[in-house]
């Protein structure tokens, strides 16, 4: 997706309005370490540093959809349980979610628990119960989404097969969607999507797609074939498929099948990601753009939300970013700001790699400069040059310095192949970066003392080490810029 594409489409989304409807859960992350397998079977043992919390299934879209700027409203239903009311919570300090929860107390809130060391999954615990919902709270609910979807641009319908998502629950998103004029679009586990009637769009992804019509869907014809299968067999007005690295195809009723492939791209983790293609394409569609700019716009975000840990939102921030990257050079692509620098290293800790951190103005790249970083990467398995920014310099180095401005210096360091991203910053030191990065190994040169390196002490204090490289003598910008003035002045 092109950037004016996109910046279009983001001004487009506030006052946008969503519905998210369907299977509630939450999803909590149990991270740790694990360093010995246990005496009592022959399984892993794993020391539990931190756990998160989040909102699940319906409720991964509904955050989706609120921090991609749209407003959005999440139906669904809770247990009269302690996950039920940590749901409530949730929801309540979700920023742009607006709560319609209904709860139930003869069933508990659905809970999925992953054991999780060294960005991979261990386990998962799941706590729920596989039944339809009937009686008052399937009315309740039937009431809830009337007035929960008025005026809403797409009403998204989560269906995980958990019991919510009912005969009368599917008939009242239509009937709300027939009213607010917004469109409606299933994405489901179902074995049969014939139940969901004339939607205007069912989402699944391949392997659920070859489920439901006992066709293959590994090549672009036979995922068209099956597509064309699935409408003889569906009432729906389109079929949307994701395929994750192979793109995205779209069947519409009455046309042929078209394909959309995606960008290559690191797949951290996969959590959530069709969870946040549905609601950018729901917010896409809300907004009224062509069926084309709204798959775009879904790809680039689950591009970006499989690059980051558990369940996680995309921000239109995020997307700008991505987009821009897309479009520069390897190098140009390793300058970063000190917010992806941050989601960089949690991605990079997930996978058990070593950090390292130093910093300085490298006005004019030397022999020296070279060594250093390469001596630096040497001590770690990703490093991050901190670069003073021009008027850092200034403060720093005098007036007529730099010599080359912050872009030069910052694409010249990038193009190194022991740098692996160089963050600009406009303070006299990059004590906020280090404190953000928390890197494992802080490097220095030798003409430092270990006690005068900034940022030392925090780097001691968490369990990392400060390391002094090696000087190259006889090279320095000093030395460079003395030497360049006297063969001007001959």
């Amino acid at each position: 997706m092109d950037l004016s594409a996109l910046q279009h489409l983001l001004g487009l989304a506030p006052g946008r309005r969503v519905a998210c409807v369907g299977d509630l859960m939450v999803d909590r992350f149990v991270y740790g370490d694990v360093s010995r397998v246990s005496p009592e079977a022959p399984v892993p043992v794993l020391a539990r540093t931190r756990e998160l919390m989040m909102l699940g299934a319906s409720g991964n879209v509904a955050r989706n959809v609120a921090a991609l700027g749209g407003e959005v409203s999440l139906v669904g239903v809770v247990g009269g349980d302690a996950q039920g009311n940590e749901a409530q919570r949730m929801v309540g300090e979700e920023a742009g979610v607006e709560g319609y929860l209904v709860t139930d107390p003869d069933r508990p809130t659905t809970l999925k628990t992953r054991l999780v060391s060294g960005g991979q999954q261990l386990l998962r615990v799941d706590w729920e119960v596989v039944r339809p919902i009937g009686g008052e709270v399937e009315q309740r609910l039937v009431r809830t989404i009337r007035d929960a979807a008025k005026d809403a641009g797409a009403i998204l319908l989560s269906d995980y097969g958990k019991g919510v998502v009912t005969e009368a629950v599917i008939a009242a998103c239509r009937e709300a969607a027939a009213e607010s004029g917004g469109k409606l679009v299933v994405d489901s586990k179902a074995r049969s999507f014939a139940r969901y009637g004339a939607v205007d769009m069912i989402k699944p992804n391949a392997a659920e797609l070859g489920h439901a019509t006992d066709m293959p869907t590994e090549t672009d014809d036979q995922v068209a074939a099956a597509l064309a299968r699935a409408l003889e067999l569906w009432e729906a007005k389109a079929i949307l498929v994701t395929r994750a690295s192979k793109g995205i195809s779209l069947a519409v009723r009455g046309q042929a099948v078209r394909h959309f492939p995606t960008a290559p791209r690191e797949v951290f983790d996969a959590s959530g990601a069709g969870d946040t293609t549905l609601a950018a394409l729901g917010l896409a569609l809300a907004a009224e753009v062509a069926i084309e700019e709204a798959i775009a716009f879904a790809q680039l975000a689950s591009g970006v939300a499989v690059g980051k840990v558990g369940t996680a939102t995309v921000s239109p921030e995020e997307l700008v970013e991505a987009a821009l990257s897309a479009h520069m050079a390897p190098a140009e692509a390793k300058v970063a700001t000190a917010q992806r620098m941050a989601d960089e290293v949690a991605r990079w800790r997930a996978k058990g790699l070593k950090v390292g951190f130093t910093n300085g103005c490298f006005d004019i790249l030397h022999k020296g400069h070279v060594a250093y970083l390469a001596q630096a990467r040497a001590w770690c398995d990703r490093l991050i040059v901190g670069l003073n920014a021009d008027d850092s310099v200034r403060r720093l180095k005098g007036e007529g310095r730099p010599v080359n401005d912050l872009e030069s210096r910052a694409l010249v360091l990038a193009g190194l192949g022991s740098v692996d991203l160089v963050v600009p910053f406009e303070e006299d030191t990059p004590i906020k970066l280090i404190e953000a990065a928390r890197p494992d190994v802080l490097v220095k040169g030798a003409d430092y003392a270990e006690s005068e390196v900034v940022g030392h002490e925090l780097v001691t204090g968490w369990g990392g080490e400060v390391k002094l490289a090696a000087i190259v003598e006889g090279y320095s910008t000093t030395a460079a810029i003395a030497r360049m003035s006297k063969q001007g002045a001959a």
